[in-house]
């Protein structure tokens, strides 16, 4: 049978000038770039007041629901566009990097200290109230980029340090969009490989992705380098089977065998865990665990308090569930190896669950931050001579959008469950050497729970954050 060859978004009218246009990433990197320097601008001498200012709903009740939106629409469009790059490399035009990224630092494992700084941070220090703070931290994410690209050569920032980027590349793996060859047999007669070492003053992949053996969307930031250097013309932004690269189990290019890979393993723990976390941080139930413990321990520090869940909740939890469903599906599989690394093997399995709990949880402030300025829009539109009667002025009360929003909710849990599902049971039959529905089991039932709790996390009434005032 003739394999269908892949729709390639820059084949399609409109976008061909994106794969030829040499200035297109900084065509889509100076708009948000503009926009981090209002938000900047706007938290350190606007109003101190979250919900009315740009830095604080723009970055977290708009941003962050569009941006798992467009992950999973249109694939890793931030880090595409990413305004931290934009100074960087302009940079890079006068300062040329010296230093090679130190060996013992090309993994995850800082990525993953600064994934979980930030996740204590944001409920710490109430990230979502303070504009001030909100404006400090792009700065630094500005400064980061600038200073550690500067010094090193390559990526490393995007590779190696940027918590952001990390979850939008684990994100980015159910996306329908990747960065790939379009005709591998030409791959195999190219002898100059321009996509990796660049041509002329055009740089290639400064991750480290060799095209023709990368697979999917991790660490690529689709930054469209390999694109414009391929002499052949070659690369193009193809569409896929979404999540198709968790039942991979080839090596890739620049990364080796995510299976085999610790530091990648609990970067998935943090991101999926931190799914639920974060939204049990913004419903009541918290409070009564906190009042709990200040009962129990005569303790009211609220780092002490806060650090106990992110214990309970990223460490304990897992290492239950993951760590009791690795050693059941040992004693029932005849599966000889470690805990630890049945564990590895398993870990993207839970990828597709921790992704649409992000998605359901962010979409829901993002509707409800979109209909809270809905008033105001329409009044924008009626001083522009534009009548939308049908858009109302006052009286919007949240409970329409939270109602609209809730069976979209719980059917990206249900998606997310099957998928996951899915890929648990794919690793199962690859592994397992006996009995291989029984040896699913305590992965599905690890599954099952995890769907049970986000559904019961989105059923509660949850902080209107940095969008109401109270």
């Amino acid at each position: 049978m003739q394999q269908i060859p892949a729709i390639d978004l820059l084949k399609l009218p409109g976008l061909r000038w994106l794969g030829r246009w040499r200035y297109a990433r900084f065509a889509l990197q100076l708009p948000l770039f503009c926009l981090a320097l209002l938000m900047v601008w706007d938290g350190l001498t606007g109003a101190q007041l979250a919900p009315k200012n740009s830095a604080t709903v723009i970055v977290w009740v708009h941003y962050r629901g569009f941006l798992m939106l467009a992950l999973l629409v249109v694939g890793n469009l931030f880090c595409m566009a990413c305004p931290f790059m934009l100074p960087r490399n302009l940079a890079r035009r006068i300062i040329k990097p010296r230093f090679k990224w130190p060996t013992w630092l090309r993994n995850k494992w800082l990525a993953v200290g600064l994934l979980v700084l930030f996740f204590f941070a944001y409920e710490r220090f109430d990230l979502w109230a303070s504009p001030w703070w909100t404006a400090m931290l792009i700065v630094s994410y500005f400064a980061a980029a600038l200073l550690i690209d500067s010094s090193f050569q390559g990526a490393p920032f995007c590779k190696y340090v940027c918590p952001l980027g990390q979850f939008n590349m684990l994100s980015s793996t159910l996306s329908p969009i990747e960065v790939a060859v379009r005709q591998p047999q030409r791959c195999q007669t190219c002898e100059t490989k321009d996509c990796i070492v660049g041509r002329d003053d055009q740089p290639g992949c400064e991750l480290w992705l060799f095209q023709p053996k990368k697979v999917g969307n991790l660490d690529c930031t689709m930054c469209l380098d390999c694109i414009h250097a391929c002499p052949h013309d070659n690369i193009g932004l193809l569409a896929r089977v979404p999540g198709q690269e968790l039942i991979s189990l080839q090596p890739r290019s620049g990364i080796g065998k995510i299976e085999e890979r610790s530091d990648f393993s609990v970067l998935m723990l943090v991101f999926t865990w931190g799914a639920l976390l974060n939204a049990f941080g913004m419903i009541s139930p918290v409070y009564t665990f906190y009042n709990w413990l200040t009962t129990q321990f005569a303790i009211t520090s609220e780092t002490f308090l806060l650090s106990v869940v992110f214990i309970l909740a990223l460490v304990i939890e897992p290492v239950v569930l993951l760590g009791g469903a690795a050693w059941l599906f040992r004693r029932i599989s005849g599966h000889n190896e470690r805990l630890i690394a049945i564990i590895n093997r398993f870990m993207k399995g839970f990828l597709p669950i921790g992704i649409a709990m992000w998605t359901a949880h962010y979409a829901f402030h993002f509707i409800i931050g979109f209909w809270t300025i809905l008033p105001v829009l329409r009044s924008l539109l009626a001083e522009a001579g534009i009548n939308f009667s049908w858009m109302p002025v006052t009286g919007l009360s949240p409970l329409v959008p939270q109602a609209m929003i809730y069976p979209f909710q719980m059917g990206m849990i249900l998606l997310g469950s099957v998928l996951s599902a899915v890929i648990t049971w794919q690793t199962t039959t690859t592994m397992s050497k006996q009995r291989q529905h029984w040896a699913w089991l305590p992965w599905a039932l690890v599954i099952v729970a995890m769907a049970g709790s986000a559904m019961w996390l989105l059923s509660q009434p949850m902080d209107m954050r940095g969008i109401l005032e109270g």
